[in-house]
This record gives structure tokens, C-alpha cells and sequence, in this order.
């Protein structure tokens, strides 16, 4: 028995194939730029979809597959018609809101600690789509190409419904979003992660998808990434070194502190809790030329600190783990040698790491009892040295980065009925 899992990101769509035993047997994978098409419409997803499933069909054998999920953008949002076709464009995950009047409504109604809150919110989106001419339905971007694999276009996850206003802890609707002005009855109802939808219909026979296979409810692209690191033990930890320093951490219980910009998405009995800070990778490319960090990192000495507490940021604001959008960078004094600035930076961003997993262990967290790195980031060795000694918590070694394949052991646990 394997699995079959398929990440829609904002370049493309990548999917893999999870053996019962844990092995990646196939991988697969499209570009929006190679199809040509708008990266930001439905069509172009399936397409990509379509594409992805022919090649790893073309270099594999699918036979096996009896369970599918798909992770996409949290917060890509679309409306669709009573046949499941698209209404209208849809709206990407990092579309800011213009109408004041709705973001005015969920303030109003809203509690403190909604991840539904602000102008990027995907209930806001919701809001925007429902009233569109002929919409029966508003869904996520993973609901909609879960619903053209099983033909069913009214099933959602719990970490895709969050910033939709989904109420994790009572697993519901709340009341509030419909004060707000959304209808109930254009919404999903929402599933566990993994739980399953239903048999693949026609048109994933048509892709060659065995008939056998089950569709299952997905996740977040975050979400999945995690998963497919192999964290899955209480205490298990990652720090994602992209663009941005992401945390997330398994805990027993959920942490909700927008204070803090911390949120925690369900797993089902379990919680995936963090935030995303503005330090990271996107800092380092600001600072100094791609061309000279191999050098740079060739001189770091991770047992001498600089001592200089950075707190880098390419501009002012902050998320997480101090949430002040006017939070300033700190990056003086700057010694005349680069390769002491260099290791201020490094050991800046780290601090603030360790800075992030110290404020969910104060809030009810877990303390760290392992750390998977991933990200461009988690190749440099020098770095890697200055995050151990400030995080005082083991690393682990990473199964996988792709989304994909944690997409394919949500999907695979549930069919073994783990």
C-alpha cells in the first residue's frame, strides 16, 4: 500500500508517492511557468495537477495508491458554482482586503485571538467571493482539487479553515463569523486532517489514479512541510531557515497569543503551534552579495561569539516572536571586519530563535525535545553550531523538505488507521 501526495505552492505543484514502510517512491513535479498559463487561476492549478500525475505515473507505478491528499496556500481562496467550476477569479492568499467595511465587520465581531483578524484574513476573502452571481460554494485552494479528484466540493480541513474563522478548540463554525456577515451554508464542512472524503471519481481514473484509492481531507502547505521532516513526537521541533524564520513545535496542548503573533493549527489530538518572524534568509540577501557567504561562512567561529545581539530585519516590523509592526532592526555596532558582521547576523537570528521556542514554553508549550532544520539555511554547518549551543535541544536529522511527501504520510496514517 502507498500513498500519494501533491502540493500545490505558488510556483507549482509537486507530488510523491509514500510507501506503507516510509520510502519515497516517486516524485513529480510542474512549474505554473512551464504551462504558460495565470499562476493564479484554478485552471492553471489543475493543469498542473493534471501534468504532475501523468509524470509520476509516466516514471512509476501508481497501482498501489489507496490514499491521496493535497495541501495548498493558506488563505488562497475561490467561489464556485453548483457543478464545482470556478466563479470569477480567485483570490491568492496574500491578497490584502480593500473593502474597510469588511475588515470593520470581523474586527467587530472577532475574538482577540483569531487567526481570521487583519487584512490578509481569508474570511475576509470569503466575505468578498460569496456574493458573487450563481456561487454555491467558497472553499480553499486544496478543497477545490481534492473535490475535482473525488467530486466532492463541500469538505475542508481544520488547519485550512483556521484563518477562515474556524474555531479549533470546539471544532465548529463559530457563531461570530456568521455576525460578520459570512453564510453558513456557502461554507465546507470541516474535516480532520487526513479523515477521508471519498473514492476518486472519473476524472482521477482519467489521470490513472488507481480505482481503489481513497481522497482524503488535506492541510496547509506549513503543515505538511513539518509532517514530512519526520517530527512526530510531542516535544518534536522545526525551525523552517527560509526567506523567514518559521517555528513550529508539537505540542500536547494549543497556544493561541496574537501578542505574539503565535498560533497553533490542529493535528488531531495534537497541536502544531509558532509563528513566523520577519528575520531570516530575505536579512542575510539584504546584507551581503550571494557571491561572497560561502567565504563569509568559511570564517564564522561558532565557539568565539561576537557578542553584538543583533535583532535583523531588512526594514521595521515584527511578527513573531515580539509582535510590533514598528519594531526597529538592530544591527550596530558593525565591526569593520565582514566576517565579524556576518556571524552577528548569523547569531542574531538565531537568539531570536531561541528567543521564539523560549515564549511557547512560557505560554504552556513543550520545551524543545528535538529541532529539524530545513530551508536553505539548514545547510550551513557553521550556523547549524551557533543554533545548537543558544537552543540547548538536540537536532534531528530531516526525512524530507517536500511538502509533498508530508502530505503523503497524513494521508497514508489515516488509511493505516494511525
Amino acid at each position: 500500500m502507498s500513498a500519494l501526495g501533491i502540493d500545490v505552492g505558488t510556483s507549482g505543484v509537486r507530488a510523491a508517492i509514500v510507501t506503507q514502510s516510509g520510502d519515497v517512491v516517486g516524485m513529480a513535479a510542474t512549474s505554473f511557468a512551464a504551462l504558460g498559463d495565470d499562476p493564479f487561476a484554478p485552471a492553471t492549478w489543475w493543469r498542473a495537477v493534471a501534468a504532475t500525475l501523468k509524470e509520476i505515473r509516466a516514471n512509476g507505478d501508481v497501482s498501489g495508491v489507496r490514499a491521496m491528499a493535497i495541501d495548498g496556500t493558506s488563505g488562497t481562496m475561490l467561489a464556485i458554482d453548483a457543478a464545482g467550476a470556478p466563479v470569477g477569479p480567485a483570490l491568492m492568499y496574500d491578497a490584502p482586503c480593500e473593502d474597510d467595511a469588511i475588515i470593520a465587520r470581523i474586527a467587530a465581531e472577532a475574538p482577540l485571538g483569531s487567526a481570521a483578524l487583519g487584512r490578509s484574513s481569508a474570511l475576509a476573502r470569503v466575505l468578498t467571493l460569496q456574493g458573487r452571481a450563481s456561487v454555491r460554494r467558497v472553499l480553499h485552494q486544496a478543497d477545490w482539487l481534492a473535490g475535482r479528484l473525488s467530486g466532492r466540493f463541500d469538505r475542508t480541513d481544520e488547519n485550512n479553515a483556521l484563518k477562515t474563522g474556524y474555531d479549533p478548540i470546539v471544532r465548529r463554525w463559530p457563531e461570530w463569523i456568521a455576525k460578520a456577515g459570512a453564510d453558513l451554508t456557502k461554507l465546507p464542512v470541516v474535516l480532520e486532517p487526513g479523515a477521508p472524503i471519498g473514492r476518486v471519481n472519473t476524472a482521477a481514473l482519467e489521470l490513472g489514479l488507481p480505482a481503489t484509492a481513497i481522497v482524503h481531507a488535506g492541510t496547509t502547505d506549513g503543515c505538511a512541510s513539518f509532517l514530512a521532516t519526520g517530527a512526530s513526537d510531542i516535544g518534536d521541533a522545526v525551525t523552517a531557515l527560509g526567506s523567514t524564520l518559521v517555528i513550529k513545535l508539537l505540542s500536547d496542548k494549543p497556544v493561541f497569543a496574537p501578542e505574539f503573533g503565535i498560533y497553533s493549527h490542529r493535528l488531531g489530538a495534537r497541536w502544531l503551534v509558532g509563528g513566523a518572524s520577519n528575520t531570516g534568509g530575505k536579512v542575510i540577501a539584504h546584507l551581503f552579495p550571494s557571491a561572497d557567504l560561502a567565504a563569509l561562512s568559511a570564517g564564522v567561529r561558532p565557539e568565539e561569539p561576537t557578542g553584538l545581539h543583533y535583532y535583523p530585519l531588512s526594514r521595521p516590523g515584527e511578527r513573531f516572536p515580539i509582535n510590533d509592526p514598528h519594531l526597529q532592526p538592530r544591527l550596530s555596532p558593525r565591526p569593520v571586519d565582514e566576517r565579524l558582521f556576518f556571524q552577528g547576523v548569523l547569531e542574531g537570528i538565531a537568539e531570536i530563535e531561541a528567543l521564539a521556542y523560549r515564549r511557547l514554553v512560557q505560554l504552556g508549550a513543550p520545551a524543545p525535545s528535538s529541532v529539524r532544520s530545513t530551508g536553505g539555511g539548514a545547510s550551513n554547518e557553521a550556523w547549524s553550531r551557533i543554533r545548537q549551543q543558544l537552543l540547548g535541544a538536540p537536532f534531528a536529522s530531516t526525512l524530507s523538505q517536500e511538502a509533498c511527501v508530508g502530505t503523503a504520510r497524513l494521508a497514508l496514517g489515516q488509511a493505516k488507521g494511525g
